[in-house]
C-alpha cells in the first residue's frame, strides 16, 4: 500500500493562536489519533456534545486511532460517524493534545463541527453507552481527562468572537503529472503519471470531510483529473476557467487574481479550486492580504509553495469574509 502522510504541513487558527502545528517528514508522536468537538445552538446557547466510554469510564469527545493509509482529517470524520453515528464536515482546528500512554507518546487533533441540520446523535452500542448536549461549562465539569479541555478552550474563544460558524475555501495544486520532457503533445493535454491518479483518489477522499459544493479549476487535463475522483463521487460538476492556466495566468494574472478572489466575495457555499504551480503566486498574492498576521506568516514563500496534490483549506466566517484558520495538507505520497 502507498504511503498515506499522516501530517499537517502546518495548521493554525487565528481565534487566540492557541494552535499551531508543524510538521517536517511525519508526526513525532507514536499513536496519532483525531476527533471532533461536535456543537448547536439551542435557544441561542451553545451546546457541545460529550460522550461516556464504558471501557475507560470516562466523559471525553468523539475520537479514536488513525488507521493505516488515512488523514488526519479523515479520522476525525470517521471517528463521529462510528461513535455517535453523525456524518459531519470539519470545520476549524483547535488543539492537538499531547500525553502518553503505556510508555507511548500520543497525540489528539480536534476540529470542530456543527451538528448536520436534521441529524440527530446516536451512541455507538460497543464504545459509548451514553451522550449528551451540555453547556460548555458543564462539559469542562464532566471530561475526565484535563487534557480535553484545550480543544474545548480554543471552541469558546471562537465562539466569543463569532468565529464559530465557518465554510472551507480549498486551493490544491493538481497532482503529480506526466514527465513534461517525455510529453509530445499539447501541454494542456498532458495528463497525470500512474503516481498521480492515486494521489487524486486520495485528494477526493480527504476533500469529502469538507464537503466542497462548488468546484472550479483549470481546464488543463491534469487540473480536471485531480477534482474528477471527487467530483464523480458527489454528483457535481466542475467549472473551468480559462483563467486558472499556466499560459492565462502569465499572460494575465490579473484575471486569475479575480477568480480567486471570488472565492471570498462571490461564492457563500464550501468551494474548491484546482490549478497549477506556475498560478500559485498570484493565488498568494490574493490570499496574503486576506489573512491575519498571525497566518499570513504560516503561508510559504519560494517555489514549489504547494507539493503535487498538496491542498490549503481556509476557514472562512462572516459578512466580513475573515478568514478564521489555515490548514496545509498532503493527503498521499508515494
Amino acid at each position: 500500500m502507498p504511503k498515506a502522510t499522516t501530517e499537517f504541513v502546518y495548521a493554525a487558527h487565528s481565534a487566540d493562536e492557541s494552535l499551531s502545528i508543524q510538521r517536517g517528514a511525519g508526526n513525532s508522536a507514536e499513536i496519532n489519533a483525531a476527533g471532533a468537538l461536535i456543537w448547536r445552538y439551542r435557544r441561542d446557547q451553545l451546546q457541545v456534545l460529550v460522550i461516556h466510554r464504558p471501557n475507560y469510564d470516562d466523559w471525553s469527545w468523539p475520537k479514536g486511532k488513525q488507521d493505516p493509509g488515512e488523514t488526519l482529517p479523515e479520522v476525525a470524520v470517521r471517528e463521529v460517524r462510528e461513535e455517535v453515528g453523525l456524518q459531519i464536515t470539519l470545520g476549524v482546528p483547535l488543539a492537538v493534545t499531547a500525553y502518553r500512554v503505556k510508555k507511548r507518546s500520543k497525540e489528539v487533533f480536534y476540529w470542530a463541527a456543527e451538528l448536520p441540520h436534521g441529524a440527530k446523535a446516536k451512541a455507538d452500542e460497543g464504545e459509548v453507552d451514553e451522550l449528551r448536549w451540555v453547556s460548555p461549562q458543564q462539559a469542562r465539569e464532566m471530561l475526565t481527562n484535563p487534557t480535553d479541555c484545550e480543544p474545548l478552550d480554543a471552541l469558546i474563544s471562537l465562539y466569543k468572537k463569532g468565529l464559530l460558524r465557518t465554510r472551507p475555501v480549498i486551493v490544491i495544486r493538481h497532482a503529480k503529472a506526466k514527465p513534461r520532457s517525455t510529453w509530445a503533445g499539447a501541454e494542456g493535454e498532458r495528463s497525470l503519471a500512474a503516481t498521480g491518479k492515486r494521489q487524486a483518489l486520495a485528494a477526493g477522499r480527504l476533500m469529502e470531510v469538507w464537503g466542497p459544493e462548488k468546484l472550479i479549476s483549470s481546464p488543463w487535463v491534469r487540473c480536471m483529473q485531480t477534482l474528477y475522483p471527487y467530483a464523480k463521487n458527489q454528483g457535481l460538476p466542475i467549472k473551468e476557467k480559462r483563467a486558472l492556466t499556466e499560459a492565462a495566468n502569465e499572460r494575465s494574472p490579473k484575471a486569475a487574481a479575480k477568480i480567486v478572489e471570488s472565492l471570498f466575495d462571490k461564492y457563500d457555499k464550501p468551494v474548491a479550486l484546482c490549478t497549477h504551480r506556475p498560478v500559485l503566486p498570484t493565488i498568494l498574492g490574493v490570499l496574503t492580504p486576506r489573512l491575519p498576521l498571525s497566518l499570513s506568516r504560516h503561508l510559504p514563500t519560494e517555489d514549489p509553495y504547494l507539493k503535487p496534490g498538496e491542498m490549503w483549506v481556509l476557514q472562512v466566517t462572516g459578512q466580513e469574509k475573515t478568514v478564521v484558520s489555515l490548514e496545509q495538507i498532503k493527503p498521499f505520497d508515494d
